[in-house]
């Protein structure tokens, strides 16, 4: 029995000789069914590291989403342009999608508590709407959404919408002014701007001075113009004192602005004017002369005089006041005023009357004339 078995092991050994044309090696045992049959290497193989395409440093960031529409009429909704121009008189809607919205539009709404405007906050989108619309309203409309906790809130960055809107007006080139006369306030350290904004959008404006009269270049190194703002000084100093005002084309037209006072209070001493009540004055008359300073809000100011009847003792009533003026744009003035007035004029009190003025920065003298007639 054992004979036949190794017989026939043999023979098996040989059938795998020839159909495999190789010798099994003696010292390995035949692999079993489903074994491994790689043979195993020690070659050194580079590992192959996956392509990482490139990308620009922006996509890092997350990218503004604008989530202001314009409803149109019929229920259209449109994205808005970062200009538009409308006629005064018609109704504007904005939304803006988001639960907690945050808006901003011109101050002039609300300086004046303007029932015209109002804003909603709906469940799904903030509403902001503007009815009889006038050239006063244009400006800057825009939105955010706030990313809140409790009570704090915060602007979310990433999510914010804006449009400035030209509301054309017949007869109205500039946005109008709540007053005749403003002032500007000329600091080394901060820009300064001359606020005369248009109604119109190719409207071509230049800035004047009053005295000596000359056009001011906008030659885009110390004043440019922007459209949204006015003019604005990059680097003011004391030689852009003066009145300026300025100058609109559109059209065939042409419009003056409000007259701007720009006053340079940077370390220096107050601006100061005198005026008197008349120049030449009667025997037995009255008479007043007026010492002005306009400032910022915090500055305070004192005056004193040198008058022609002083060194006679000449008695004369001398009354000091200020106030803030507020100018309706987030514009607030210090007036001081100090008031000088002589009863029954005479010879004595004819000449120079003499007005100093002190602030922390340093005094300002200016002087005038009354004359005995």
């Amino acid at each position: 029995m054992k004979v036949w078995l190794l017989l026939g092991l043999l023979l098996v050994h040989e059938a795998l000789e020839n159909v495999t044309g190789q010798h099994l090696p003696k010292n390995k045992r035949p692999k079993e069914p489903g074994e491994n049959r790689i043979k195993p290497t020690n070659k050194k193989v580079k590992p192959k590291i996956p392509k990482i395409k490139d990308r620009d440093s922006a996509d890092s960031t997350p990218k503004t989403q604008s989530i202001m529409m314009q409803v149109l009429d019929k229920g259209r909704f449109q994205k808005p342009a970062a200009t538009l121009s409308l006629l005064a008189g018609q109704s504007v809607e904005l939304r803006c999608k988001g639960s907690r919205i945050g808006w901003s539009y011109p101050a002039y709404l609300d300086t004046f508590k303007d029932s015209r405007i109002s804003v909603k906050q709906n469940e799904r989108y903030g509403q902001l709407t503007l009815v009889n619309s006038t050239s006063a309203d244009t400006g800057e409309f825009s939105c955010w959404g706030q990313l809140c906790s409790g009570y704090i809130c915060r602007k979310d960055e990433a999510k914010t919408g804006s449009t400035y809107i030209f509301f054309t007006e017949k007869g109205e080139l500039f946005v109008p002014s709540p007053s005749y006369f403003d002032v500007v306030y000329l600091n080394p350290d901060r820009q300064a701007v001359v606020p005369c904004r248009v109604t119109v959008l190719s409207a071509k404006v230049t800035l004047h001075r009053e005295f000596p009269a000359k056009e001011i270049p906008a030659n885009g190194t110390d004043i440019v113009y922007d459209m949204k703002r006015g003019f604005v000084y990059l680097q003011p100093h004391s030689e852009h004192q003066g009145v300026v005002y300025c100058r609109a084309e559109a059209g065939g037209r042409s419009q003056i602005s409000i007259k701007y006072q720009l006053l340079y209070v940077a370390g220096g001493p107050p601006s100061t004017t005198i005026l008197a009540s008349s120049n030449k004055v009667k025997s037995g008359d009255d008479v007043s002369v007026l010492c002005t300073v306009l400032g910022e809000p915090d500055v305070e100011v004192e005056f004193t005089w040198i008058f022609p009847g002083q060194k006679d003792e000449r008695p004369v009533t001398i009354q000091d006041t200020w106030r803030l003026i507020h100018r309706g744009l987030g514009h607030t003035t210090r007036l001081s005023q100090s008031v000088i007035t002589v009863e029954d004029f005479e010879t004595i009190d004819a000449g120079y009357y003499i007005c100093t003025a002190q602030n922390l920065q340093g005094q300002t003298t200016v002087a005038t004339t009354v004359e005995f007639s």
